[in-house]
């Protein structure tokens, strides 16, 4: 575990220092595959193959790495995957991009940005949706891939880019076919963990009552019951966290510049949190 939490943190601070790296996270080679597959009229098992051979293809190379040279070749191998698998693009960037716009149309194009791994569409530019894009975004490219890589290493990492770039990418949408379907269910499947985590953090570094009480508020509303697959809840939660820390600082929950950056400093401490959990989790193992 002390393996894994200190590549997260080179990740984290990798992303940070070295934005321009981003562009190296590209799939665009198994785009390619798949195009030419759905060109010969390859079905649903060669779609589904591919990425399942990729995963295992990886957990394989950990496994022959293991305990060699000290474990070094493999911390190498599992920094390196995770970095792949991360963001592909930079979410503090992206809010950046609209947090500084010049004026209101250019506010509003540089917001699709924060959609753009999602398949959620154009977003309008008003609080609570910037709001929900923007957790959404941190699930996707980064807490979705952190959960998946602390508990199957780096196979859970890339699983987990994998699935959600052909779920949910547009340049990847249109190469899977009939196995849409499959895919989608099973990123609502890996997102559903990686999300309720996310929750509990934001009641943590938030307003715990507020927070909890939208949490369940919207499963009544919903008439959803908790183990089910619709991820809703972490959009109310997002809003109820964000609201309650610009009220709490006397500013409108209105004003969609000031709730987005908010967002940013919400999710901040979230990443914080887990961040924390995993390193007692690393003292516990050394204190035992």
């Amino acid at each position: 575990m002390a393996k894994v939490f200190i590549a997260i943190l080179l990740v984290i601070a990798s992303a940070q220092a070295l934005p321009d790296l981003a562009r190296l996270r590209g799939f665009a080679w198994l785009r390619d595959m798949l195009d030419e597959a759905q060109a010969k009229r390859r079905g649903l098992g060669f779609v589904l193959g591919v990425p399942a051979l990729l995963v295992v293809a990886t957990a394989l190379v950990q496994h022959l790495l293991h305990g060699a040279w000290f474990g070094l070749p493999e911390f190498a191998f599992m920094v390196f995957v995770l970095y792949f698998c991360w963001g592909p693009r930079d979410l503090d960037a992206d809010i950046d991009a609209v947090l500084k716009a010049p004026d209101s149309e250019r506010r509003l194009v540089a917001a699709q940005a924060l959609n753009a791994d999602t398949g959620a569409g154009a977003l309008a530019f008003n609080a609570p949706d910037l709001v929900v894009a923007s957790f959404r975004a941190a699930l996707s490219r980064h807490f979705g891939v952190l959960f998946w890589f602390v508990i199957l290493g780096p196979a859970g990492a890339l699983g987990y880019r994998l699935v959600q770039l052909l779920t949910r990418s547009a340049g990847f949408r249109e190469s899977t076919g009939a196995a849409a379907e499959t895919l989608e269910r099973t990123a609502l499947v890996l997102d559903w963990a990686p999300a309720h985590l996310m929750a509990w953090s934001v009641a943590v570094v938030s307003d715990f009552d507020a927070v909890v009480r939208c949490w369940r508020d919207y499963h009544v509303i919903e008439g959803r019951g908790w183990f089910s697959l619709d991820l809703g809840f972490l959009d109310a939660v997002a809003r109820a966290g964000v609201d309650a820390d610009v009220v709490a600082d006397e500013a409108s929950t209105t004003d969609a510049v000031i709730e987005l950056a908010d967002a940013r400093k919400l999710l901040r401490r979230v990443m914080l949190v887990l961040l924390a959990v995993i390193a007692i989790v690393v003292i516990g193992g050394w204190a035992g």
